[in-house]
């Protein structure tokens, strides 16, 4: 599926009364996830152990 048929179905799942907000707002978070889902398939995620690390400093912190 393309990017602009992508687009189109996230704007088409929105209730009719989605406002312009809310339509960049649905919009930024699919490209988002998408992005992340990328950088995963080309090895570019972050290692579990480096999350659990930095979790842990933060959370003692």
């Amino acid at each position: 599926m393309s990017i602009k048929e992508q687009a189109l179905q996230t704007i088409q799942e929105l209730p009719e009364n989605a406002d312009w907000e809310e339509v960049k707002e649905r919009i930024n978070f699919v490209s988002a996830i998408r992005k992340g889902l990328d950088e995963l398939d080309s090895d570019k995620g972050i290692p579990i152990e480096e999350i659990e690390n930095e979790l842990n400093e933060w959370i003692s912190k």
